[in-house]
């Protein structure tokens, strides 16, 4: 690659940098996308919500994953021994999209970074970032190519999507510890032979196991199902024997999954993901934005990681394009602030979760139809809509609601 001289230099071409790359190119201005990895390749989240359909769709990038056929996705499904709690996207409280899909995240990616480069916009794999220099906004990036050919890049402006990469973060020590505690994720894609022939035998499902443990099973229209358990650490050193023997150990450990997954095939061996979640201590800069696990990611329980993901890459791009034309932007207010509140939503619902809140009111005898309504719209992703009083007073509205379920389970406890 030459030296090159760009408007808008995004890193990273997971669904962040694709959905910034394409809407930065509708803008009329020049964009380059250099990425690490070759695609295909694995990446953990696999299950969208609906929220992520429309930053896809401003990008032009919905009818390219709707030509993968991947597994639609309508709600989700929670369980917890014998007791079940589903939610429909259909029966959500925000107008918005009632559906979404799950996806091979190889697959997903790979159809997006192709279509940008149908659209002439220059994707680079294999190619990491060595240094970045800032002069004020403009900014020159040197990397390297596979081969180790070294180059340049001066760029007007840089959108970071480089994902658990971080490359900016690293480079100018912007990283930050979360407040979550350590998590460890272990998982495999299975061949699904055993998947119910109900009609709904696709959907999403999260089994609380035990407290602090729970599992996500992903089924894909593949016939494929990525299978996970996520816990802290010591929970897994329960276990031992090789990694799928572990995997298939913890599978039999938990009643609502053991037949369905006994002794189908593994087609890799199981992978793990440990200290996933991370902090920043700012989301752009003079020059740069950073946009979805660039800049911080919580936990997978809600699958809210793609959506901040494109939601970020989305609205960044945007900003920047209206900054390069010449225009006042407030990043402040209309990018830092704006992701914030969905991730202290998002935030405040996984707490609830790991403190065992959550559980408490999905598994209620009755759940108030609004108050689901409510509630189904947050695990849709539409986390910044103010109207929603369980998105605008999250937390007080969690905490609340747990009390009171707690409270009526202790007085029809002691009534019995």
């Amino acid at each position: 690659m030459e030296n090159k001289k760009v408007d808008i230099l995004v890193i990273g071409a997971g669904p962040s940098g694709c959905v910034s790359a394409s809407i930065a190119a509708q803008s009329g201005l020049s964009v380059m996308v250099i990425e690490k990895e070759q695609f295909p390749r694995f990446v953990i989240g696999e299950s969208l919500l609906p929220r992520c359909m429309v930053a896809l769709t401003e990008a032009g990038l919905i009818d390219t994953v709707s030509e993968q056929h991947f597994q639609k996705k309508f709600g989700a499904k929670f369980l917890q021994q014998d007791k079940v709690c589903e939610f429909n996207f259909s029966d959500q409280f925000t107008e918005g999209w009632s559906w979404t899909w799950q996806v091979p995240r190889a697959d997903f990616d790979t159809s997006m970074a192709k279509k940008l480069q149908e659209r002439g916009i220059p994707v680079h794999f294999e190619t990491t970032v060595t240094a970045v220099s800032f002069h004020g906004a403009d900014s020159v990036t040197k990397v390297k190519d596979k081969d180790g050919n070294e180059s340049t890049i001066e760029a007007r402006f840089i959108i970071d999507s480089s994902g658990y990469g971080r490359v900016l973060p690293r480079l100018f020590d912007l990283d930050e510890p979360s407040t979550f505690p350590p998590r460890k994720a272990f998982f495999a894609h299975v061949k699904d032979v055993n998947r119910p022939t109900s009609h709904n035998n696709a959907q999403i499902i999260i089994v609380d196991h035990k407290p602090g443990v729970w599992i996500w099973v992903i089924p894909f229209s593949n016939g494929n199902c990525s299978v996970g358990f996520v816990g802290e650490p010591a929970f897994f050193d329960g276990f031992s024997g090789t990694d799928e023997e572990k995997l298939r150990a913890m599978i039999a450990s938990e009643a609502n999954i053991t037949e369905r997954f006994e002794n189908v095939p593994f087609l890799w061996e199981p992978r793990t993901i440990e200290g996933y979640a991370i902090a920043t201590k700012q989301f752009y800069g003079d020059g740069f934005a950073l946009t979805g696990n660039a800049a911080e990611f919580l936990d997978p329980v809600f699958s809210s990681g793609v959506t901040f993901a494109v939601e970020s890459g989305m609205v960044a791009a945007k900003l920047a394009s209206r900054q390069l034309k010449g225009e006042q932007v407030d990043w402040e207010n209309d990018y830092s602030k704006y992701i914030q509140r969905g991730v202290n939503t998002f935030r405040t619902y996984i707490r609830a979760w790991y403190e065992g809140k959550l559980q408490d009111i999905f598994f209620a005898p009755a759940i108030d139809d609004k108050i689901k309504s409510m509630i189904c719209s947050v695990l849709a992703g539409y986390v910044w809509d103010e109207k929603n009083y369980y998105v605008r007073e999250h937390k007080r509205a969690v905490d609340t609601l747990a009390h009171v379920v707690r409270m009526n389970h202790s007085t029809a406890a002691t009534a019995n």
